[in-house]
């Protein structure tokens, strides 16, 4: 599975958008990892009967091809945003972003 972002990139953007309650670019780079998750548990499972092992690939591929997507998908939204696509710094109009109301 190629990534675009290291672990240590989305996390920084995680915890950006949780301090500034600005939650939907750390919910995709949450799947991002969620799905990097899931792609090695596939490919480490245990079982190896045929059977098994078939489904485990095709897991590992679906996790794969949605990785891509969410990778390209929070490309997309950065730049959107306005974010410093080589410090992954949060512009400084969504850091005065007013809270949400509940």
């Amino acid at each position: 599975m190629q990534h675009h972002y290291p672990s240590s990139n989305l996390t920084r953007i995680i915890d950006q958008s949780l301090f500034y309650q600005c939650a939907c670019p750390a919910q995709v780079c949450r799947s991002i990892l969620d799905l990097r998750e899931l792609h090695d548990y596939q490919l480490n499972c245990g079982n190896d009967s045929a059977n098994d092992k078939s489904v485990h690939d095709a897991i590992a591929d679906a996790a794969c091809a949605a990785h891509a997507g969410m990778e390209q998908c929070l490309t997309n939204i950065l730049a959107i945003e306005g974010w410093d696509l080589q410090t992954l710094s949060m512009p400084e109009a969504l850091r005065k972003k007013p809270p949400k109301l509940l």
